[in-house]
C-alpha cells in the first residue's frame, strides 16, 4: 500500500511541475509579445523559475520513493 501511495505522490509532483512550467512558459511568451525589447530578461527569469520548479519536483519524487 505504501508503494502505491508513493507512486501517486510522485505522479502528483510531476503533474504539478508540468502545470507550473506550462504556466511560466505561457506567461513568458505573453510578456515577450508585449515587450519584445525585454525578451532577454524575461527568458532568463523564465529559465531560472523553471529550474527551481524542476528541482522542487525532483525533491518531491525522491521523497515519495524514500517513503515507500
Amino acid at each position: 500500500m505504501t508503494g502505491t501511495l508513493a507512486a501517486i505522490g510522485a505522479g502528483l509532483a510531476v503533474l504539478g511541475a508540468g502545470i507550473g512550467i506550462g504556466q511560466i512558459g505561457g506567461k513568458a511568451v505573453e510578456g515577450m509579445a508585449r515587450q519584445p525589447e525585454a525578451s532577454g530578461q524575461i527568458q532568463t527569469a523564465m529559465i531560472i523559475a523553471a529550474a527551481l520548479i524542476e528541482g522542487a519536483a525532483l525533491f518531491a519524487i525522491v521523497g515519495a520513493f524514500f517513503l515507500s
